[in-house]
């Protein structure tokens, strides 16, 4: 998922240690945020939003993603299998 994390990391002056302990995460949890390789859960995302005052709208870009299409196509086929 793409974010602003670091954008907004940087212009508040804090390292991304300095994020992860803020929110009780690891300097690599957050590294691997920022570079799009892992989602944080709600709850996550919604104490880093706290840490920059922001709305999860306005840290975190939500776009259609190849792992979201391919739930949903999953769940497509349960449904077509009840069908049958």
């Amino acid at each position: 998922m793409k974010n602003r994390i670091k954008e907004l990391r940087e212009t508040m002056g804090l390292t991304q240690e300095q994020l992860g302990e803020l929110v009780g995460v690891s300097r690599q949890a957050i590294i691997a945020i920022e570079n799009e390789r892992f989602e944080p859960s709600i709850w996550l995302a919604y104490d880093i939003c706290r840490i920059f005052e922001s709305t999860i709208e306005e840290v975190f870009i939500f776009e259609e993603s190849e792992r979201k299409s391919r739930a949903e196509k999953s769940r497509g086929d349960i449904v077509e299998k009840r069908a049958l």
